[in-house]
This record gives structure tokens, sequence and C-alpha cells, in this order.
């Protein structure tokens, strides 16, 4: 029995069958031309600031649909298939908009036109879009468009060193699943208009792609800053991932000071004029989190208690699933991530964390390319010779799950992903880029709106009761009054929040010494 093994045996069934799990998934609302809907978040969906699971991301044009936390997949995907349901439902009764199924955004008018996430005239909603003000000021706000999964993830007794050993193993194989889950090879031109770029033309629709590409939303197009590679963050420990983003968080940045708190008419710019405004600025592929009380800063949550869950963020909306992911895709998550926690993880370095930077941007840019090799250890290796050794590894987990279940979901789920990687041209970037050969003429917003459109009355469909309707009606309600209330009861001038929130001391103990800093890998 392998060391894997043995840790494997020693959770023990209980403790498996507490891993708990939850999804976050974004989409954009879209008009029936296959360009972004500019029109308010809908009044019958609820306060963006306070629903429990419909809200916003950046844009006000892009919807966040949030699930609770579940003992089962299965449950998890219910209810997210529920809310989707209230949502469209919603948009048919206002009209013909629809969500846009893509990661890559639908057609984008000028950058600044591009509305912003509102919260209403509460201090806490003011600093929201203040927050995404900035986000545009520094990296554009159609970068901001892209949408793609959160997959929130924990284990009962696992402690910090744990949940960052898992996180430095995903870092290192998350490769793996950028190349079996990405599902964005192509962009429409106005997403890159005035940007350098390296993608090809693909047809004479306005159509640009990667050839080998598996995910552009987690390459150099994607979420990435010149301002946030400057950092190196260590996940080593607790402590030393707490002091980088610390150090991230109070060190002014020279642009941004140049671009200022406010405009010289007195409107806000961004919250500050530090490298990271908050904490959510700062990219990456997987988080370390914690539930937060009102008005705590997420630094200072994890520093008190300690990391609750991990937060899975480069996993692609699937444009051939309706809800954006299906049952499959999240059992092999479940399998990998366990695999993470009970394999050996030695610390990171700052020659290894270059390296995965490069592994991730090569994997995103040509993950399909036949015989690409990555970097492990400074040596190079085929991708698909990895990821068949790491789904080797995958197997005893996924009989564990199985054994549990009673079914053999968990294996299909592994032998799926071995038979995909063997096979590139059935990976879902490889589907994409067929479907839109086979039926559009190689156009990507022909393609992506027509699979909105059958996503959406598949949605529509489905079995809808009164009492669910009546149940979200009632949700949405009940949060335009908790916001009512929030907004009645703020007294502090917002200039004096805003400083009181930024401020250092918010962020709990101070690091002793703040660590080097290099390139960072998101």
């Amino acid at each position: 029995m392998s060391a894997l093994q043995q840790r494997l045996a020693a959770l023990g069934p209980e403790r498996l069958r507490g891993m708990r799990r939850g999804l976050e998934k974004e989409s954009l609302r879209s008009q029936p031309d296959g360009k972004l809907a500019l029109t308010p978040h809908p009044t019958p969906l609820g306060s963006a600031l306070t629903h429990p699971h419909i809200t916003t991301d950046y844009s006000e044009s892009q919807l966040e649909l949030i699930t609770g936390v579940h003992a089962s997949v299965d449950a998890c995907l219910a209810e997210l298939t529920e809310v989707h349901q209230f949502v469209v439902r919603t948009l048919k009764a206002k009209g013909d908009e629809m969500l846009w199924v893509s990661s890559m955004p639908c057609g984008l008018p000028t950058d600044e036109t591009i509305p912003l996430g509102r919260y209403g005239s509460s201090n806490v909603g003011r600093a929201k879009s203040v927050y995404r003000m900035g986000l545009g000021h520094r990296y554009g706000r159609r970068m901001q468009t892209i949408s793609g999964i959160h997959y929130n993830w924990s284990l009962p007794g696992v402690n910090n060193e744990g949940y960052f050993g898992l996180i430095r193993n995903f870092r290192r194989h998350a490769f793996l699943l950028l190349t079996l889950f990405g599902a964005s090879p192509t962009v429409c031109s106005s997403f890159v208009e005035g940007r350098n770029h390296e993608l090809q033309k693909l047809g004479a629709s306005g159509t640009l792609y990667m050839p080998h590409g598996t995910t552009l939303r987690m390459g150099r197009l994607g979420y990435q800053s010149e301002a946030q590679g400057t950092l190196a963050v260590s996940y080593n420990s607790l402590e030393g991932y707490a002091a980088s983003l610390h150090d991230a968080l109070t060190r002014p940045w020279p642009a941004y000071e140049t671009v200022g708190i406010r405009n010289p008419g007195g409107d806000y710019n961004q919250l500050a004029t530090t490298l990271l405004q908050i904490e959510n600025e700062f990219y990456g592929t997987i988080r370390p989190k914690r539930v937060i009380f009102p008005g705590e800063r997420p630094l200072h949550a994890l520093r008190e208690r300690g990391v609750e869950y991990i937060e899975v963020r480069l996993m692609d909306l699937n444009p051939f699933e309706p809800i954006g992911i299906d049952a499959m895709t999240l059992r092999f998550l479940d399998v990998f991530l366990l695999h993470c926690l009970l394999a050996d993880s030695p610390p990171d370095t700052p020659s290894e964390i270059r390296e995965l930077a490069q592994n991730q941007h090569l994997t995103a840019a040509r993950g399909r390319e036949p015989g690409l090799e990555l970097l492990r250890h400074g040596s190079p290796v085929k991708l698909t010779d990895w990821g068949l050794e790491l789904i080797e590894q995958l197997q005893p987990i996924a009989d564990a799950l199985d054994d549990l279940d009673g079914t053999d979901a968990h294996a299909m789920a592994v032998a799926h992903a071995r038979s995909t990687l063997r096979q590139p041209d059935l990976l879902p970037s490889a589907r994409v880029l067929k479907a839109m050969a086979a039926g559009y003429e190689d156009c990507f917003i022909d393609f992506a709106r027509a699979q909105s459109l059958r996503t959406h009355q598949h949605l529509l469909g489905l079995p809808w009761g009164e009492d669910q309707q009546q149940r979200f009606e009632t949700m949405a309600a009940q949060s335009v009054q908790k916001q009512r209330e929030i907004e009645a009861g703020d007294t502090m001038p917002f200039e004096i929040y805003r400083q009181e929130y930024v401020s250092p001391e918010r962020l709990g103990h101070a690091p002793v010494t703040a660590p080097a800093l290099g390139a960072m890998t998101v």
C-alpha cells in the first residue's frame, strides 16, 4: 500500500462523508444578437447586495449565481439548476435577454460603457461599486467581463498546514484541470480591441483563437496584471501567505497613485492606491478562504481563525452543459482535491513558482498541441504523460468514494478524464472549435449565441412549481428589504468608512518582516 493509500485509509469513511462543496457561477446577460445587455440588474431578482443566491460580479450585466453548502454533488447541482430556472424565467418575463454560456464574453461595447455593478447607497454598497471602478482603471473593464465557475470545497479535520499542502499540489497539477475542462479557445475580436495579443484569425467573422488553446480565460489575455506580476506569493504557510497579501494591500503603487482616490470632480476612482485595493483583487487559480463576519477583512479572518475551505477558481463555463458544469466534472474535482491533500507536498520555491506560471500559460494557449512539454523540477515532461501519471494516482481515491456511495460514478469520472486526455479531440476546447466549424462558419459569437438560446429554452422547459416561484419571489423581496435596512442604518460618512476599511489595522496582526518579492503565478 502506497503512502497516499495509507493516508486515504486513515481518513476513514466518516471524514470522507463530511466533504462539503458549493458553487459560484458567473454569466453575462446577453441580447439576442450576441451583444452585451446594458440594462440594470433585473429588479425581480432582488438586491444584488444582499440576496443569498443571486448577485452580480464585476458588471451590472454579469450575474453571479451562488449555492449553499452541500453534502452531495447532486444536491449542489440541483440547487444551482433551480436558481438558473428562476433567473431565466425572470429574464423571459422582462424581455429577450439570455445567459451567455461561454467564459469569454459576448460582443462588447467600448470599455467605458460596460456598466459597473451597483449596490445601492449604503457605505458597503458604494464601496463595492468603487472597487469595481478601480478594477476598470487598473485592468480595463473588458477583462472583468470574463466569467467562470468557482468551486468551494472542504473536508473536516484539515488544519492550515493541510490546506496549504493541498494548495501547493493543486498549483503544481492545475495544468491537468486546464486541459481537461478548458472550454475557451476562441474569443470575439471586440474583447482584445486596442490590445496586443498572439491570437490568430479564424474565418472572416471577427473570431480570434489559438489552434491548440484550451482556456484563453486563464492565459495571458485573462486575469493578468503587470502590477501583480511583482508579487511572489508562497503557499508554504498561512503566515507567509498572509505576509505577502499584507504587503500588497499596504504598499503604494506609483501608477495607481497617479490615478488617485478621487477624480477632479470628486467622484471616486478606486478604494486605495496600494498594489491591491482589497484581498479579492489578488488573482489566483485557488484561494484559502474563511467565512467572514460583517465588515471583517478576509485576511483578518484567515489570521484569526485559520483556513475553513478552499476556492477553486480556474474552471471555465462548459457551453455544452445547461448550468455550465456537470456532476462528472464535480466528482473528478472531489477526487483531484483529495489527491492534492493526501499526496506529498514539498515546500514551493521561487524557481518552482516561475515554472508553474510558465506551465499555466503554455497549457492555456497550447494545451492540445501534440507533444507539448511542460517543466517539472526544471526538466521537460510531456503534458499528456504527466497528466496520465496523475490520473492513475487518482484511481484508489475514486474507488474509496464509490465504496461510500455504492456507485461507480467517481471511477467513471476518472476513466472519462483518462480517455479525453488520450484523445484531445474530445476535450471541451476541441468540441467548441468543432461545433463552430460544423454549424457556424467558425464564428464564436454565432455559436455561443445559438448555444445560449438552446440552454435558455432547455431551462425554461424544466418543471417549475408555484411554490418554487413564491419562494424565490419572497427571497428577492426580503433581500430588497435588507438592503433598505442597511442603508437606513448608515451614519458614517463614506470617506471615513473607506479610510477605516482599507486601514492596515483591519488586516490583523502585521508581519514582522515582509517576504522577498519576485514573480507571481496566477
